[in-house]
This record gives structure tokens, C-alpha cells and sequence, in this order.
């Protein structure tokens, strides 16, 4: 299993709150050599208030090994074609560490925080994706540009903007997703699907990975490398005491995802029919602080790992080792305890990405060993 980061390290998820230490442009060259050198395998950079491009070229620049991604750059308001170059660029600088990682957006940002027209994310998508590994394929062999389709026609590139070609061209593409039409999209066209962090063990194998499978069918596409990349919900600290407003945290992140419709499935496929809608109507009134209380003890498990920092690896494993192979882990050095965290850090990489990602892989391609449906921690009696 491969284990990558995000940053700022210590970061909440989005939507919540924004992390307790903000992005700092000019910690990120160490902070990502300290991902290296501790043995993480991986870091990610969403968009949100910054531009993950730029981020991700500070930590190429300090780095050799570290795997770098968008998880994720938001691919509508940029056409494919812009898109391609900064993926190329940074493909072309960190020695072919990069992967593109792509998300949508809802509608009411493509419309009123882009000022762009809105159509269904996952044609529009599919064809995102195809048109953007055009001008790749231009770029890379000399081959006239020619794409044409519904929304993008392209058939122009000229010696001044032809990129040209570079060492390592396959640049990864992976798809945030959490329903069926993206998922499907992803295997017909991606190299990767990223669960969002409400996606259950049950429902990745239950509902998207099939969804995944799907789409390949339908191009004649092999999934043999293809990965699923998630970020879980976890709660971790150093002990019990420290560990409580972690789990609130959680709660409360838990509450405002089931709050959103586009999270909805997620919670229906465990029977939460009844949880979003009094969560979606908590949040229409902007009665925030007591989305918290709506989760209680079985809803908790069923989407969160939590565990002390001599617990958390093994539960992380546990839960998500048999369909996930790309996991990210948010870190955080505390003031005082800068040894101590480095060597717990450097355990946890050690064991994770020590971990065998076959079945995963099995998962994956529809070839799992598995006799009964996945169950999720806290779907037993008793839990």
C-alpha cells in the first residue's frame, strides 16, 4: 500500500474548518523534505487557497523521490488544453513523480465562484479527460491535434505553444468521485478513482468499484494498474485524553458531509436515509454547532478509524488494506515533541507501506477471494 500526505500537514478535512496552521509557501521545501526523508511515499495538495501547482513545484524542487499530486485541481473552469501544460510541466521538472488528480465541483461553484456554464460532471468529464491526453499525445509524437466532441473542439497546435516531447509521458490521471456515473467514468478513461473520505470500505467494493469495472468494459480498458487513492476519516493522537476532540472533530465532519447531497449515496448504501435529511435541514438553518450531536457511537465507527498513535496503523489496515491502494494520512509535529513525532511518522510509513496491496488489486479487477459482501466496522450486532 503507498502512503502520501497532504498539506499543510496536520490539515482538516475541507469544508469544516480550515486547518489549525495555515499553508506557509515558504515551509513547504521542508516540510516536503521531511516527508522524504521520514519515508512517506507520497504528498497531495488540494485547491483550494492556493494554487496546488505552484505548491507542488516548491516540493518537487526540494524532493527526488516523493511522488506529487493534485488530490484535487479543480479541471472545469480551466480548459484541457491548459490543463495539459501544467500537468506536463510539472511531470517534465519532478522527473515523472506527478499525478493529476481531478475533481468537478458541485454546480452552484461552477455557475456563481467561476461564472461558467454548468453541464452534467460526468460526460463533460469523459471528455476532459480525452481531450486533455490529445494534446499530450500531440505534444509527445508530432501528431496533428485533433479532437472534437461536444464541448471541446481541438485541431491547433503551432510550433510556439507545442510543449514537445518529454522522458516520462504517462502522466497518471486520477478521478474524485463518490457516485456511480464518475466512477464508471474513471475506468473508462482514468488511471485512478479517489473516494471521498465518507466512502465506506462496503461501498467503495459494493457500488463503485463495479461502477469502475464498467467503464473499463466499455472502452475494452485492462484495470491491472489501475489504484484507488482515498484520504479515510481518522482520529489519532498520542493518548486517550488527547484523543476526545479528535473524535469530536470527526463527528462533526461525519454530520456536515451527511448534510450534503452529493455525499447522499454514501449514507443511503448504509441505510441513512433518515440522518442526511435531518442533517441537510440542520445546515439549511445554519444550526452548525449541533450537527455534532446527530452522530452517535455505530456512525462514528462505520465511517471514522480512530485509535492512539500505537493503535491507528493496524486499524487503518484493517479497514481499508482490501480495497484501497493509496492511502493519505495527515501528519502533524507537535511543539515539544519533535523526536517523538518524527519516529512514530517514520513507524507508521514503515508499516503501511510495507502492507501487500493484493487484495486491493483483486478488489480491483473483480477477482476478490471474498464469499460474502464487505462489512464494515460497526455493521455487526453488538458493535
Amino acid at each position: 500500500m503507498r502512503l502520501e500526505t497532504l498539506l499543510p500537514l496536520g490539515k482538516v478535512d475541507p469544508g469544516l474548518r480550515a486547518p489549525e496552521t495555515p499553508m506557509d509557501l515558504r515551509s513547504v521545501a521542508a516540510n516536503a523534505e521531511l516527508l522524504e526523508e521520514i519515508g512517506y511515499g507520497g504528498l497531495a495538495v488540494e485547491e483550494t487557497k492556493d494554487d496546488p501547482f505552484v505548491v507542488l513545484t516548491l516540493a518537487a524542487a526540494a524532493t527526488r523521490q516523493l511522488r506529487l499530486s493534485t488530490a484535487v485541481a479543480i479541471a472545469f473552469p480551466r480548459s484541457p488544453t491548459t490543463m495539459a501544460l501544467h500537468a506536463w510541466t510539472q511531470q517534465k521538472f519532478s522527473g515523472g513523480r506527478f499525478t493529476l488528480g481531478l475533481g468537478t465541483q458541485v454546480r452552484g461553484h461552477i455557475r456563481r465562484r467561476y461564472g461558467m456554464d454548468w453541464h452534467p460532471p460526468a460526460p463533460w468529464m469523459r471528455e476532459y479527460v480525452r481531450a486533455m491526453r490529445a494534446v499530450w499525445h500531440t505534444w509527445q509524437t508530432g501528431e496533428p491535434l485533433d479532437h472534437h466532441g461536444q464541448h471541446y473542439d481541438l485541431d491547433l497546435m503551432v510550433p510556439l505553444f507545442d510543449a514537445g516531447p518529454i522522458e516520462h509521458p504517462d502522466i497518471p490521471v486520477h478521478l474524485a468521485a463518490v457516485n456511480t456515473n464518475m466512477c464508471a467514468v474513471a475506468g473508462e478513461v482514468a488511471d485512478g478513482v479517489r473516494p471521498h473520505p465518507v466512502c465506506t470500505p462496503s461501498y467503495i467494493a459494493e457500488v463503485m468499484l463495479p461502477a469502475v469495472r464498467r467503464g473499463a468494459a466499455r472502452s475494452g480498458r485492462s484495470l491491472d494498474g489501475f489504484r484507488v487513492a482515498m484520504k479515510p476519516l481518522v482520529a489519532s493522537a498520542c493518548t486517550e485524553e488527547e484523543l476526545q476532540p479528535k473524535i469530536r472533530d470527526a463527528r462533526a465532519r461525519i454530520a456536515f458531509y451527511a448534510s450534503t447531497p452529493g455525499y447522499r449515496a454514501a449514507f443511503d448504501h448504509l441505510g441513512l436515509h433518515d440522518l442526511a435529511t435531518d442533517a441537510k435541514e440542520l445546515s439549511k438553518a445554519q444550526r452548525w454547532e449541533e450537527l455534532p450531536d446527530m452522530i452517535d457511537d455505530e456512525t462514528l465507527d462505520r465511517f471514522a478509524v480512530i485509535g492512539t498513535h500505537d493503535e491507528i496503523c493496524d486499524r487503518l489496515l484493517e479497514r481499508y488494506s482490501g480495497v484501497v491502494t493509496d492511502v493519505e494520512f495527515s501528519i502533524a509535529i507537535s511543539p515539544g515533541h519533535h523526536d517523538r513525532d518524527r519516529e512514530t511518522l517514520r513507524n507508521l510509513a514503515s508499516v503501511v507501506q510495507g502492507a501487500d496491496d493484493a487484495a486491493a488489486r483483486a478488489e480491483i479487477v473483480g477477482k476478490s477471494a471474498r464469499r460474502s459482501p464487505t462489512i464494515d466496522p460497526g455493521e455487526t450486532a453488538g458493535v
